[in-house]
């Protein structure tokens, strides 16, 4: 009698432990730390394409109408292509696609280095694109299993890499692109080489983790009601989307504004562009952290319903209150995606593929689609006038007060 009851307590236990308190995941700070330089060198390659469209307008006799069609090609091509990839590994894992993905990315950048004409180029920023496409929602994954369940914060990581990489496109462009001509961009395939290195490390990490071994299908499920998610859902759509219309102006035409209205020359100009980037990489850093804190929505609030102010002076600044507002614009406005990704896939549990392809896809189809619109708008009007209506754009933020309090109801 005695020893069953014994053997019945230390059965208890031991099993307690196991079933009881789960040893909570240990965030992976070098994988971390790892995507975000890969997704670094991504986001440099793609901003050195939008730093070197003044280079591009001159040697090719290009339209403000066709500069927009090059970022519509290669973000297009991304937008279409990223929830597709992100569904499709949702199911299949696939982590030696990271390093496939960079492949493509460097043979657009070699290939746009030798373009003869534009159409050339038109197929050189599609295989960027491509690249992009399967990057972006892979990554992201990568970056949410090694979050240790800071969700915020492993997304401002991995976002921040490509907010750094951006803003070192246009100092580079004008260090090295701009003085040495177009020839010169076949230098920057060292960068991506560097990355498919970096992703093949990744990649056995990603192999070899337990949630790449489990197929589920069915187990998790949306904890508000699927009209409530849908509606919610549609709602960062119109976010997303006047966060990145209005990053695209500053993105592909903030250097062609600055040089038109205080007539910089072109170096200098991209000199502001790089700061703006980087003010945009430092909200980014701010952004998830600050999200896993006091929750997603108020950031979502703050971020861009709080920069209008800002959009709307920036038109009528000087030189020097406009490196002042876009600096404050960047840092604020940038705070918001790592936010937004998070918060939608915690209203879609499972779904973090897809949920990071809809949303990464979305942000550059818009980015493309705001570039050919505004590019039409410049040659219809003016730069200047570009700027003027787009500063209307984060008044849309009032609709976060829409959103549920989906924290509130999520598992994690």
């Amino acid at each position: 009698m005695e020893t069953s009851l014994d053997k019945g307590a230390l059965a208890g236990a031991a099993a307690s432990p196991a079933a009881a308190p789960r040893p909570q995941a240990k965030t992976v700070y070098s994988i971390l730390g790892a995507i975000s330089f890969s997704h670094l060198m991504n986001d440099m390659i793609q901003s050195l394409i939008l730093a070197i469209y003044p280079m591009l307008k001159a040697n090719f006799s290009l339209s403000f109408a066709q500069i927009g069609l090059i970022t519509l090609t290669y973000q297009i091509t991304a937008s279409l292509l990223q929830p597709l990839v992100g569904i499709y590994t949702d199911k299949h894992p696939k982590p030696w696609s990271l390093p496939v993905g960079m492949g493509f990315t460097l043979s657009g950048l070699l290939l746009m280095s030798v373009a003869p004409s534009f159409g050339v180029l038109l197929v050189a920023a599609a295989l960027v694109g491509c690249g992009s496409s399967v990057f972006h929602p892979e990554s992201s994954r990568v970056a949410r299993m090694a979050s240790g369940g800071k969700h915020g914060l492993a997304q401002s990581l991995f976002q921040v890499g490509g907010n750094a990489g951006s803003s070192l496109g246009p100092l580079l462009a004008a260090l090295i692109v701009i003085p040495h001509g177009q020839r010169s961009i076949a230098w920057f395939s060292v960068a991506a080489l560097v990355g498919i290195l970096v992703l093949t490390h990744i990649s056995r990490w990603y192999k070899q983790h337990p949630a790449t071994k489990k197929v589920r299908t069915g187990q998790s499920h949306a904890a508000l009601p699927r009209g409530k998610v849908m509606f919610a859902m549609g709602i960062l759509v119109l976010l997303v989307f006047s966060k990145y219309f209005y990053l695209t102006s500053i993105n592909s035409y903030f250097t062609f504004y600055l040089i038109d209205k205080f007539h910089l020359p072109v170096q200098a100009a991209q000199v502001h562009l790089f700061v703006f980037l980087a003010a945009v990489a430092a909200g980014t850093l701010i952004g998830g952290p600050v999200g896993d804190r006091i929750g997603r929505k108020y950031v979502i609030w703050v971020s861009i319903l709080g920069v209008a102010p800002f959009t709307l002076l920036l038109p009528y600044a000087n030189l020097f209150w406009t490196g002042v507002l876009t600096v404050i614009i960047g840092v604020v406005l940038a705070s918001a995606f790592s936010a937004i990704l998070v918060y939608a896939q915690e209203l879609i549990p499972g779904k973090v593929g897809m949920v990071a392809g809809l949303f990464f896809g979305f942000a550059f189809g818009l980015g493309g689609i705001g570039a050919a619109v505004l590019g039409q708008l410049a040659d219809a009007t003016s730069i200047a006038y570009v700027y003027k209506v787009c500063s209307f754009l984060p008044l849309l933020g009032i609709l976060t007060v829409f959103l549920p309090d989906v924290e509130k109801h999520a598992t994690a």
